[in-house]
């Protein structure tokens, strides 16, 4: 069976035949005379309209058959549509297009198919009218011609199909246009009088339609207009210029109880067939709420630029002393008042006084005009308390009235005074202080709370200037004197680290001749010093050594002062960090024969700290507490969660510091009278401490009683990412893979924390095939690149001495070195870190704490591309 071959043009083709509408639509009896006919007059039992859709043949009418559609693969129609003209087919037995067609060899047996395209617009056929015969038969010239015909009659019932849908689809949509606009529509005849109207225009007018309809139109114009109104359509129609139809304007209707009604009035002229004017359109639309709405704008725009202006152009309005006549000019305009006022209350021994600031122009005369400019130039200040001002600025009323010569509180007003109708008083508060008022007179606008409300921004913004205007003077001495101590304490603060800094440097070098000296002759063997002589140089060596720690403490202090000092704040257990001090300390504690406990509540909660500076604040807490203990004391270290930070308290048994001497502890250089006995000391340490521990955002204190002990504390932040389980356990089945495929590598790691130093050598454990050696510096890992250079090197960015990304340039610019891929590890986890030391050319950057997967998959993919190293 051979399917008809689609037509070049079946979209443009379907397109037509989906825009007929005619698809799946009711039987038509013009559709049925048709086949029923052409049954007859060609006497063949099958006659069909159909319709060729995607996959579909759909049958607008058929005779014969009772099926309302079949498939196009199997239809003869489609390739009468495939061919685009006639197909004629007088035994489809002979034919081996169709000899094995489903329709030939079963239902309805077709033998004889005779059919012509349906062709619309642009010669594009949507389907056929078609003959079936069941017995082979021929088809003369004369009967393809009458098939033609017939089929010129199908065509032209569908195109009236189509405008019949059309039209209904128009009229629809016209009524409901015209019912249902939200806008006024009216139809009127050439002489003006109304056709419809719909109820739009109807509810906006206030009429009933028999009230309208029938009636001329120029009823729903003002008076003014409405005489004239037939001419204008008389000269329209006549040939003059219009000046509504056709083009619109904003014009007013009249509303039946007599009030006016802004409208857009658009009106179109409707021609007949002949091209004459039947009649004419009218579109209304309420402008009402649109003006409403624009003048609440403009009232809104003009408050705020009033607020705007006298705000920020406060300072340069009031140094030409403009601000309260630029306030009071605004409160006219915002108001439509003809008089306005604005001035500040000041509080006198009896009652408030009013020192008014600006004032419209009531002069009538040369004394009056003489007030005029006392009252403005402050020379003069209002104090009746029972007038319409004084209820106001010495009582803090709101005085509001529509008629000022009948109110109570109304003072004399002398001949030729200007009439005032109506007046509003408002005082202006800050808080509950009575600071100034404001009043108008003769405002167009009616006088209400709903005013009063309005204008509460504007009352505001007064209060705050004339709060300004009290506090310029004193605000502008303060900021200078502010000033000047600011930049005192700067130049010296700069000045004293910068000296500090000096000295220490030019202390440091002849220290070094003289303990190495020292040290020089206590070991030497030729000349051996006599015991008084070593016990002389060794005192040397003593001193020396103190005056260093002494130098380096101001010298740390100096930086932390300075803001020199760089923190790597990374996640840590306390007790490492404990671990390391205490066996720093170990043999003080032995030879003071100090007995030393600890107590942790929560020995795995980690900090967020810099390792390095936890150990230097440990060491120093331990070290004053062995110092300053009595002879077999004991020092007790108790660590506990308190909220979100971790205590650190270190107790011991000494004598303890008076209450009123303890805020001394933390002044450099103050050792509270110790300097006089025998222990030595800086008196710098705990200002370091102190420092410190605040710069890693915690907090150091002491709690002492004398004879009972002191018990010095600080606070760190706990970290949000404590260790898990997992971090510790999923390394093993991550790591056998990696471990078994290859060969020996060595890799560098770069870290100066203890801790995270052991954490590594646990993780790297698990590799088999790695090699791994630490360094705590950038230097001494260039030394070891150089000499023994590794695959891989895994590196710190907050170092000792060089950090990562100064080691890293000196790495890209060596050529020996530049081939060895670096990997970032810090605590620094922002994303701008990243792509920081991404572009700096890390070949990956690793965040702590680590990530037992991330730092799996890193170590897989750069030691794989590395050459391995034979095993030592």
């Amino acid at each position: 069976m051979q399917a008809a071959d689609f037509p070049e043009n079946e979209h443009q083709r379907l397109a037509a035949l989906h825009a007929l509408q005619v698809l799946d639509t009711p039987a038509d009896e013009a559709f049925d005379r048709i086949t029923q006919f052409v049954c007859d007059l060609f006497d063949v039992p099958i006659a069909l309209i159909s319709l060729v859709d995607t996959k579909r043949l759909w049958f607008k009418s058929q005779q014969g058959l009772s099926a309302s559609e079949m498939c196009r693969d199997i239809s003869l129609c489609a390739h009468a549509i495939a061919l685009n003209d006639m197909l004629v087919v007088e035994n489809t037995l002979d034919d081996p297009r169709f000899a094995d067609n489903l329709l030939v060899t079963g239902t309805p047996h077709v033998r004889f198919y005779a059919g012509q395209p349906l062709q619309l617009a642009d010669g594009l056929s949507v389907g056929t009218l078609c003959l079936i015969d069941r017995q082979p038969r021929s088809f003369s010239q004369r009967d393809r011609g009458i098939l033609k015909s017939i089929a010129g009659q199908v065509e032209e019932l569908l195109r009236q199909h189509q405008i019949r849908r059309a039209l209904a689809q128009t009229t629809r949509r016209y009524e409901a246009l015209f019912n249902e606009s939200a806008t006024g529509v009216v139809r009127i005849d050439r002489s003006g009088h109304v056709l419809s109207i719909n109820p739009f225009a109807l509810t906006m007018l206030g009429y009933q339609q028999h009230e309208v309809v029938g009636n001329n139109v120029a009823m729903f114009t003002p008076e003014t207009i409405s005489a004239h109104h037939d001419s204008f359509l008389a000269n329209f129609l006549a040939g003059s210029e219009p000046k509504v139809i056709g083009r619109g304007r904003e014009v007013e209707a009249l509303h039946k109880d007599g009030h006016l009604i802004p409208v857009h009035l658009a009106v179109n002229a409707i021609h007949n067939e002949q091209g004459n004017v039947a009649e004419f359109l009218g579109i209304l639309t309420n402008l009402t709420e649109v003006y409403n709405a624009t003048q609440q704008i403009n009232k809104e725009q003009s408050l705020l630029k009033v607020l705007h202006q006298g705000i920020t152009d406060y300072q340069a309005l009031m140094s030409v002393e403009q601000l309260w006549t630029f306030l009071m000019e605004a409160l006219r305009d915002l108001t439509d008042s003809d008089y306005a006022l604005i001035g500040e209350v000041l509080p006198t021994d009896t009652t408030n006084a009013l020192k008014i600031h600006a004032i419209t122009d009531l002069s009538w005369s040369d004394d009056s005009r003489h007030l005029m400019e006392r009252l403005r130039s402050g020379d003069m200040t209002l104090t009746n308390p029972n007038s319409l001002l004084g209820r106001v600025f010495a009582h803090g009323d709101v005085i509001m009235t529509d008629d000022v010569y009948r109110h109570t509180k109304r003072g004399g007003f002398p001949p030729g005074h200007p009439r005032l109708g109506n007046y509003l008083g408002v005082p202006i508060f800050s808080g509950d202080n009575l600071i100034g008022m404001f009043a108008i007179a003769n405002s167009k606008q009616p006088l209400n709370q709903a005013l009063l409300d309005w204008l509460q921004p504007f009352t505001d913004t007064c209060a705050l200037l004339i709060n300004l205007y009290r506090q310029m003077a004193e605000r502008e001495q303060v900021t200078c004197d502010l000033a000047t101590a600011r930049d005192q304490a700067e130049q010296a603060n700069k000045a004293k680290s910068e000296f500090l800094s000096s000295m220490s440097h030019e202390l440091r070098t002849p220290l070094n001749a003289i303990i190495g000296f020292a040290q020089l002759l206590a070991k030497g063997r030729r000349d051996p010093l006599s015991e008084k002589q070593q016990r002389q140089v060794g005192q040397i060596e003593k001193s020396g050594q103190h005056l260093l720690s002494l130098i380096n403490e101001v010298l740390d202090l100096a930086k932390i002062e300075a803001g020199y000092i760089t923190l790597s704040l990374e996640p840590m257990l306390i007790e490492n960090v404990l671990d390391d001090a205490c066996t720093t300390l170990e043999a003080n504690i032995d030879a003071a024969n100090i007995t030393l406990t600890r107590h942790s509540v929560s020995p795995a909660c980690m900090v967020l700290a810099d390792y390095t500076r936890v150990k230097q604040v440990l060491l120093n807490l331990l070290s004053n507490a062995i110092k300053y203990n009595r002879a077999n004391g004991t020092i007790h270290v108790n660590i506990e969660p308190v909220g979100s930070e971790l205590k650190v308290s270190v107790i011991d048994s000494g004598h303890g510091i008076a209450p009123e001497r303890q805020h001394e502890l933390f002044e450099p250089f103050n050792r509270l009278d110790a300097e006089y006995g025998g222990i030595e000391g800086t008196g710098i340490g705990l200002a370091i401490t102190r420092e410190l521990v605040e710069r890693m955002k915690g907090s150091l204190g002491v709690d002492s009683q004398p004879d009972k002990g002191s018990t010095f504390w600080f606070t760190l932040p706990i970290a949000e990412e404590q260790p898990s389980e997992h971090e510790q356990t999923s390394l093993s089945s991550a790591m056998d893979t990696a471990s078994n495929a290859q060969p020996f590598f060595t890799l560098l790691y770069i870290e100066d924390n203890p801790a995270n130093q052991r954490l590594m050598e646990d993780i790297i454990d698990d590799f088999h095939s790695i090699k791994l050696q630490v360094v705590a510096s950038a230097e001494l890992g260039l030394d070891i690149m150089r000499h023994s250079p590794p695959n891989l090197v895994l590196m710190d960015i907050h170092l000792p001495g060089m950090n990562g990304f100064q080691a890293l340039d000196i790495i890209q610019n060596d050529s020996a070195l530049k081939h060895i891929n670096v990997i970032a590890l810090s605590a620094n986890a922002m994303e701008r870190d990243l792509q920081h030391g991404l572009a700096a050319g890390f070949a990956d950057y690793l965040t702590k704490p680590i990530d037992i997967d991330k730092l799996t998959a890193s170590l897989n993919r750069f030691i794989t591309t590395a050459p391995p190293r034979a095993q030592p």
